[in-house]
């Protein structure tokens, strides 16, 4: 027996999944079929107070049966959203004319600047913000929302969903113009003509994820900025400094990314963080200058762990201050020989110190590359 009011059931854009509302005594009415199919489609959640579905989207066509059968019809969508955010990539893209996916685009465009105009004050007296608020705070917690380590992280993950999205719907106006053009497309798995129509609606949804997940985005660079944003980067962290790192204490910058610093611990261990987590510069004091102790003509072996046999050999020939130009060389009789090059053309590498010794030369692969001196020779 099907639920007695029929509804829409509720397509969360947070977990992707979709989600059913009703009582239990409206369970209870359910024959013992569609409580088996209701089970074996979805999870009870307490959070939700709802039927949460096990698939997310794009494997959700079986859970939509499910709902269909017990009385669900049609799709809610969770809190939309249409954010402002002054990112000239998207807003700058060229508005092809006829073209409805631009269309959508250019009324959607339009709908974006006309909240910057306004500013973001006026953004943040929206009841979607508030309710994004509310969402995020309940994902993660206000010790989290006061860690700038966690809202790097959150960030960055949020730029990379936003980019994936650009990419997705750059190519679905692609696949819209190419079918307006009189071509004829098939979806991948079932075959079936891919119309104008269907085209349009992945594109309107597109558009709604992506204002979603700027507005996820904007909510944690928000959390970030009020607590000063990140203060340490590229510009003021150099190789050698010696930092204190939020959860690892006093350390050595080893080097500084654009976005990560390597370090390495009192203990010795090589780590990778984020600049969030670097808590302040102990010591200003930047790694020695690393001299080439290279000539050209010199032989540089990789050794085998086990027993330190010649693994593979190199030859130098050129060198800069910096760095050196190697070509591979034969091996016979697990002695390297000169001038005999084989293999790829010539590598440029870099003399670098190791992290974790004394150590300085050159590095293939991972590979310590061994000045090699003949047996013998003074």
């Amino acid at each position: 027996m099907a639920i007695k009011t029929v509804r829409p059931y509720i397509f969360n854009r947070e977990t992707l999944k979709i989600e059913l509302h009703f009582s239990r005594e409206e369970y209870n009415a359910l024959s013992e079929e569609e409580k088996r199919d209701l089970n074996s489609n979805f999870l009870w959640s307490r959070t939700a107070q709802a039927w949460v579905s096990r698939a997310k989207e794009g494997n959700l066509w079986r859970a939509k049966q499910t709902a269909e059968k017990i009385g669900f019809t049609g799709e809610e969508k969770q809190a939309d959203f249409n954010k402002y955010r002054k990112d000239w990539s998207w807003l700058t893209q060229p508005i092809i004319p006829g073209h409805a996916g631009s269309r959508a685009f250019a009324n959607h465009k339009e709908k974006v600047m006309r909240r910057y105009e306004k500013g973001f004050e006026e953004y943040e007296k929206s009841a979607y913000y508030q309710d994004r608020a509310a969402t995020a705070r309940a994902t993660a917690d206000n010790v989290k929302l006061s860690d700038a380590v966690y809202l790097s992280k959150k960030i960055k993950e949020q730029n990379k969903k936003i980019k994936n999205l650009q990419a997705a719907i750059a190519k679905n106006e692609n696949t819209l113009h190419r079918i307006q053009q009189g071509e004829v497309l098939h979806a991948r798995y079932s075959g079936e003509v891919v119309t104008a129509e269907s085209m349009e609606e992945i594109i309107s949804e597109n558009l709604e994820k992506y204002d979603y997940e700027y507005g996820k985005l904007e909510f944690f660079e928000k959390c970030l900025n009020k607590m000063g944003g990140i203060a340490f980067s590229q510009e003021n962290i150099k190789p050698g400094y010696i930092v204190r790192m939020i959860k690892w204490g006093r350390c050595e910058i080893i080097s500084a990314g654009p976005v990560n610093v390597q370090f390495k611990t009192e203990r010795g261990d090589c780590l990778t963080e984020s600049y969030a987590a670097v808590a302040e510069i102990l010591d200003v004091k930047e790694l020695p200058k690393v001299d080439n102790p290279f000539k050209e003509g010199d032989v540089l072996t990789k050794n085998r762990p086990a027993d330190g046999s010649i693994y593979k050999a190199y030859q130098v020939v050129k060198t800069t201050a910096t760095g050196v130009k190697i070509q591979q060389i034969v091996v016979e009789g697990g002695k390297p020989i000169p001038g005999q090059f084989i293999g790829e053309k010539a590598m440029q590498k870099k003399v670098v110190k190791s992290k974790f010794s004394d150590w300085i030369g050159v590095y293939d692969d991972d590979w310590q590359l061994n000045k090699y001196t003949a047996v013998g020779a003074v």
